[in-house]
């Protein structure tokens, strides 16, 4: 009994702590067994602290794939170059050539009978050796008797750039065909049959030049010939050979120069035989400092052929910059001997007649000062002032028996000549440019009454505008004020006297007044594409019927227009 007892207590405490362990948990007993079980405490379990990733996981699981090499070792010996090794510029693909489509011809027809032809050729891309040749052709006729008027020009030259000295040579050709056909309103059957005149200019002009050195020292050089050949419908003729040299030493911020030409004319006509010569000195020193540039020095003229004498001029020049590009102050104090002759009077007027009389012009002193500069991107302008006597100044007055032809007389003695010059340039951008010019001019004639087609105002201005890339226009206007003209009442010519004499006889003159005028031309370009383009340009818009030269009327409104090829 004893054992049962001790068997059964022993199994009722081992259930208890089991119990216990297991919070709660009752595993029943193979046989029921009333009791009651007291719990102390709940239950807490304790787990273990986890394991934190700090990173995410690799979801692709991909295999690399691993290429199988086979090696074939060679055998090299080792170089050991310690040396810097030099890098090597990687080539550049070849520039694309420039096609130059700098030849072009052009052609043209307008009202007025208005006929144009003109052409331009440059031979070979060197830039070192350049040859060319310009020829242009312009004829029109106007309304009235035998106005009719054509020009050619011919142009060929050539330019060599050495790697010592530039060679530069022209040959020029040009002719002006005209008639005679100047008519007095008063009497207009006095010229029923107007003359022809034809002028004829051949010119030949070679020049070398010496490159450009930087060296402080430097010796630089130039020399220059040029002939010319001219002659009219008549029995003109004329030949010039002029030869020109000039030499300029460096020395530091110094200069020492010497410039000297020759000139042999000779002219000759059916009554009038001259020979006109000059020999020119200009030595000179020259100071180039920092917005400094002063010379000084003198002019040496001697005259000799058909007439003798030898001059000495002060040749001194100045210029002074205040502001850099902005504000330059200048003045000239010089003197010279300008030689006449019958292509610079039919340039100026081609109505002359024959048996002219040539004689040089001396222009003693000529003081000029004035300001230039910019006034920023676009804008420049010039302004100046000059005073000038003149000694012996050509004029043209209308001859006595040929109304409708020009004589040249000279005004004997001293010229004052007083005028102000200003130049306007305005670039508001690369598609609109704007110029101006200004000359007001007041003559103090010695002999004479007035200084005859020599207006005191003159006006000249010109725009370009371009609308887009292929349209562009111009408009020009050219204002002049009244000048006046002499005619005489009997003829001017004493006995056995073929030039006018020194003094003139105001009795046998009449002054007539030429009245100004305003020309306003217009033009058009439009570019069709690379090559091809077409033109257009209007004269005398406002169809003005006004003279240059007394009873020489000039065309009215004139129209015309053309196309132009590029190559």
């Amino acid at each position: 009994m004893k054992l049962y007892k001790t068997v059964y207590l022993t199994s009722l405490v081992i259930s208890a702590g089991v119990s216990t362990l297991k919070a709660q948990e009752v595993t029943p007993p193979e046989k029921t067994i009333s009791s009651e079980i007291e719990v102390i405490r709940p239950y807490k379990p304790i787990l273990a602290e986890a394991v934190k990733l700090r990173r995410s996981p690799d979801l692709d699981n991909l295999k690399t794939y691993k290429a199988k090499f086979s090696y074939s070792l060679t055998e090299r010996k080792l170089e050991l170059n310690t040396d810097i090794q030099k890098l090597q510029a990687q080539q550049l693909a070849d520039e694309r050539a420039v096609e130059l489509i700098n030849n072009y011809v052009k052609g043209g027809l307008g009202n007025l009978g208005t006929f144009l032809a003109e052409g331009y050729v440059g031979i070979g891309k060197d830039e070192a050796l350049q040859t060319g040749a310009f020829f242009k052709h312009f004829s029109q006729s106007g309304k009235l008797n035998k106005q009719k008027e054509d020009t050619q020009q011919l142009s060929v030259f050539g330019r060599s750039i050495g790697d010592k000295a530039n060679l530069n040579g022209r040959l020029n050709y040009e002719r002006h065909g005209l008639f005679f056909y100047g008519i007095d309103d008063l009497n207009p059957s006095l010229n029923p049959d107007p003359e022809k005149q034809a002028l004829s200019f051949i010119e030949l002009e070679g020049e070398v030049t010496n490159k450009f050195n930087n060296d402080e020292n430097a010796l630089s050089y130039a020399a220059k010939v040029n002939a010319y050949f001219f002659n009219d419908k008549f029995d003109a003729k004329e030949q010039t050979f002029t030869l020109s040299t000039y030499l300029n030493k460096r020395i530091a911020h110094f200069n020492l120069g010497l410039a000297a030409s020759t000139e042999l004319g000779n002219t000759k006509d059916q009554e009038t035989k001259i020979s006109n010569n000059l020999l020119r000195l200009n030595p000179y020193l020259k100071l180039q400092a920092k917005g400094v540039k002063i010379v000084a020095g003198i002019n040496f003229v001697q005259e000799f052929g058909g007439f003798t004498s030898t001059r000495i001029f002060p040749a001194i020049t100045a210029d002074f910059t205040l502001i850099p590009d902005f504000l330059q102050v200048f003045g000239e104090v010089k003197g010279d001997v300008n030689r006449n002759s019958l292509k610079n009077f039919t340039d100026e007027n081609p109505f002359l007649n024959s048996n002219i009389h040539i004689q040089n012009t001396v222009e003693k002193l000529s003081i000029s000062g004035g300001v230039k500069g910019t006034g920023g991107p676009g804008f420049g302008y010039k302004a100046r002032f000059y005073s000038k006597t003149i000694t012996d100044m050509p004029l043209f007055v209308n001859n006595f028996d040929k109304f409708n032809k020009f004589d040249v007389i000279y005004d004997f003695g001293d010229m004052k000549l007083f005028g102000l010059e200003g130049e306007l340039s305005v670039q508001v951008s690369d598609d609109l440019k704007w110029t101006g010019k200004l000359n007001i001019e007041d003559y103090k004639t010695a002999a004479e009454q007035e200084s005859y087609f020599k207006p005191q105002l003159r006006v000249s201005s010109n725009l370009t505008y371009n609308i887009d890339k292929k349209i562009t226009f111009n408009a020009n206007v050219i204002i002049q004020d009244d000048s006046k003209a002499k005619t005489f009442l009997a003829s001017p010519f004493t006995a056995g006297s073929t030039t006018y004499p020194p003094v003139p006889d105001f009795t046998n003159e009449r002054v007539i007044n030429i009245k100004g005028f305003v020309d306003l031309g217009v033009g058009a370009n439009y570019k069709i594409n690379p090559k091809f383009g077409a033109f257009i340009k209007i004269n005398n818009l406002l169809s003005t019927k006004y003279s240059k030269y007394l009873y020489y009327q000039v065309n009215g409104l004139n129209a015309f227009g053309g196309i132009s090829y590029s190559f």
